[in-house]
């Protein structure tokens, strides 16, 4: 089993470049790193843990500059965004940073996306909350098409489109790994069925009961049972749920790092050793 981490980087904590340092000599997997493009003061939308919204939400740093700085000082370490928010993006802009980002890295890059919580930061980037799933399929075909081998042209239902066209560099493998992140439900298993490679539950609570249907809808659209891949994201670990998630066939967790200092950081790597 791959053991890799989050963590909220913000202008306040151990650097891009230290932490990737640190995670590759260590042995671990990979970093997946979230996003939030700004958290607006005026907030009716409840943080989704309960209580205040911590600090590292409105200071985080833009994961794919702060990935790129991880991919220039190391050979190994995989890469991905835990969670991209599709429906904030300019789907051919971000179509370019991920192409870049995976070229540029030898194939290390993993796709995690969703559709977010905020209903502020979703409206100031123009998008429907009730539209926004919807809009975030759309922008994934939208970039899958800028991928494609050959210029291939895509138009959506709610307005995004883009004409057949030459666009390099093209992701390492053809297109990156894809998770879709998200609360257990048909609406989103069927998105997964249809569009990725699997799933990154958040935390990994109810797996036992939830992946079995997962399986289903998988199944159902014809995807290859051995194909699917389950990723626990955000995990505070413990020997238990790490043997639990082995028996449940996951070949990678995502343990969940602090938002502090160099010396808090490595001091949780420390203890995090156990599990490599």
């Amino acid at each position: 089993m791959r053991i890799s981490t989050t963590i909220f980087l913000t202008d306040e904590t151990i650097t891009p470049v230290r932490l990737a340092r640190e995670l590759e000599q260590r042995g671990f997997g990979g970093l997946y790193l979230p996003e939030h493009t700004h958290i607006p003061v005026s907030r009716e939308t409840p943080y989704p843990a309960g209580g205040e919204l911590p600090r590292e939400y409105g200071r985080t740093l833009d994961p794919f500059v702060a990935l790129g700085q991880a991919a220039a000082v190391t050979e190994r370490l995989l890469l991905g965004t835990g969670v991209t928010l599709l429906a904030q993006h300019d789907p051919i802009a971000l179509a370019k940073q991920i192409a870049t980002l995976d070229h540029l890295s030898g194939g290390r890059f993993t796709l995690g996306v969703g559709f977010g919580w905020n209903r502020e930061e979703a409206a100031d980037h123009g998008v429907a909350w009730p539209a926004r799933r919807e809009l975030g399929r759309e922008r994934l075909d939208l970039m899958k098409a800028l991928w494609a081998p050959e210029p291939t042209a895509y138009e959506g239902a709610l307005g995004d489109s883009v004409r057949a066209s030459e666009a390099w560099p093209k992701p390492a493998g053809g297109a990156p790994r894809i998770l879709l992140g998200g609360a257990a439900g048909p609406k989103l298993f069927a998105q997964i069925a249809a569009q990725t490679d699997g799933w990154m539950p958040i935390g990994g609570r109810g797996l036992t009961e939830s992946l079995p249907v997962l399986r289903t809808a998988w199944e159902a659209a014809g995807r290859d049972p051995k194909a699917l891949q389950l990723v626990p994201y955000a995990v505070l670990p413990s020997p238990g749920k790490v043997a639990h998630y082995a028996e449940l066939g996951c070949e990678e967790i995502v343990l969940q790092l602090p938002p502090g200092g160099e010396k808090e950081v490595l001091g949780v790597l420390d203890a995090y050793a156990r599990y490599l």
